[in-house]
């Protein structure tokens, strides 16, 4: 029975497949999916599922439906969305009365409505022609610099190409500077042609200004429609603050040529102090022998280490420090001029600020932002980028992260507003070592300039910057004769 079990469960399996093959296909309404199964003794079975066709059919449609309503969904944002941009109100507006005025002198045979709903359609039929013509363009920006200075207008041109293979209709080339917006007429251009326009940007504050990126607007006379195509060119101008030139920094109030000498002792440096005995490990040439000769035992020079004298110019950044956006202007070109003549002096300095505290974290965060001082033209770019801060460190606690962060300072500028009482100013001056000479200026646009003494603390008040090298001048020249006269 194993032996001849298999060949009859084969046959009945095709038997049964040709029957249902056959009458599934002449009724044309379902399919048939047969699969065969092998036991281990040898033995197959045959599994055969019967699909119902309309079933399938029905599914195929829902499914073609959803798809076509999806697609149908997608062109009507697209479309919906390309009319929100084109269509202006006043497109809108005529577009309704050409509509309503169709209508109803269609209805009620009203000929001077009718009419008038006609032209307002013709009307707006004719402006389309004036949308193309935007993406022909290749619009490249040319500037004179990338760095200004506050108050000084910026220069530049503008080139477009017709790269289209039509004639491009007059149309206008939009340049946005910082929230500003530059507008520029651009001619009739045929194919391959260009044309060169002028760009004159006003006077700008100072600050990081993006000019573009430069956008092409095609519109009807009438102002119905308006098609943009914006280009990927942008610049970034560095605006930088306004500075005199100032004495040097070191001048009257330090004299270090060579550095400044400290108490520490050390074996070797320019400044010689006293001879001790030799002990072993000290280098032969520092031997002293006119002392060893007279006591008999090698001696040895010893000297004051020198260090080199570092100037600090601290500013702050607090709103509540200043009267005023122009008295903080000010005190930015006064930390600016300082820091400046500094890095062409040749010093070592750090120029410091306060920095945006969070709201949620103030009281228990500090934090100083130090400019990069390489160059004069890095430095100034690191102003242009200050803002003041309404939650920010006073000035007292940015000099006190100052002095953390290098105390070997000879020299400290204190840079602050008219609104900072002689109380804080003291405050500020005492996180300072008493090697270091501090001087506050006091940016006041309501006061005199004058200089005064506040205990050990020298405070200069400058109401213009045109102040600061005298007042610097004057304090050097005083210093200068107390030192004679000493």
């Amino acid at each position: 029975m194993s032996r001849t079990e298999p060949p009859l469960t084969r046959r009945r399996a095709r038997g049964g497949d040709r029957r249902t093959d056959g009458r599934h296909r002449s009724a044309g309404l379902s399919d048939t999916v047969s699969s065969t199964l092998t036991a281990p003794d040898g033995s197959t079975t045959v599994r055969t599922r019967v699909a119902d066709r309309r079933r399938g059919w029905l599914v195929a449609s829902v499914i073609a439906v959803l798809a076509a309503a999806r697609r149908a969904r997608s062109a009507g944002e697209v479309a919906a969305r390309w009319l929100g941009e084109t269509v202006n109100p006043a497109g809108w507006l005529v577009l309704a009365l050409g509509t309503v005025g169709v209508a109803l002198g269609w209805a009620f045979g009203w000929v001077e409505v009718l009419v008038a709903g006609f032209a307002s359609l013709v009307l707006l039929a004719m402006s389309a022609p004036f949308l193309f013509g935007a993406r022909g363009y290749d619009v490249s920006v040319h500037l004179a610099h990338e760095r200004v200075v506050a108050g000084d207008p910026l220069h530049g041109e503008i080139v477009i190409r017709n790269v289209g293979t039509r004639t491009a209709l007059p149309g206008r080339i939009d340049l946005p500077v910082g929230d500003g917006l530059v507008e520029l007429g651009v001619p009739l251009l045929r194919p391959g042609h260009q044309a060169a326009r002028p760009v004159s940007i006003p006077p700008l504050p100072r600050g990081v200004v993006t000019v573009g990126p430069p956008t092409a607007v095609r519109t009807d006379p009438v102002g119905l429609l308006r098609r943009e195509h914006e280009w990927d060119e942008r610049h970034e101008i560095y605006v930088h603050p306004r500075t005199a030139a100032v004495p040097a920094t070191s001048a009257g109030l330090i004299r270090d040529l060579e550095g400044r000498s400290s108490r520490r002792l050390v074996d070797a440096d320019m400044s010689f102090h006293a001879i001790r005995e030799y002990v072993p490990g000290d280098a032969r040439r520092q031997i002293h022998w006119k002392s060893t000769a007279k006591t008999g035992r090698l001696m040895v020079r010893q000297f004051e280490e020198t260090r080199r004298s570092r100037l600090a110019v601290v500013l702050s950044l607090a709103e509540s420090e200043y009267a005023g956006t122009d008295e903080f202007e000010l005190a930015v070109s006064v930390a600016a001029s300082l820091g400046v003549q500094a890095v062409r002096d040749g010093r070592d300095i750090d120029v410091v600020t306060g920095a945006e505290i969070p709201r949620v974290v103030r009281g228990r965060m500090r934090s100083i932002e130090v400019l990069q001082a390489g160059t004069p033209r890095g430095l100034l770019d690191g102003f242009s980028r200050l803002d003041a801060h309404e939650s920010t460190m006073p000035l007292a606690e940015v000099c006190r992260l100052a002095v953390e962060a290098s105390d070997m300072l000879s020299l400290a500028f204190l840079v602050c507003g008219s609104q900072t009482t002689p109380l804080q100013l003291r405050q500020a001056a005492l996180a300072f070592s008493a090697a270091t000479a501090v001087v506050a200026v006091v940016c006041d646009q309501a006061a005199p300039p004058r200089t005064r003494p506040l205990g050990e603390l020298t405070v200069m008040t400058v109401g213009v910057l045109d102040d600061l090298p005298a007042l610097l001048l004057r304090g050097a020249q005083s210093s200068a004769g107390a030192e004679a006269v000493s």
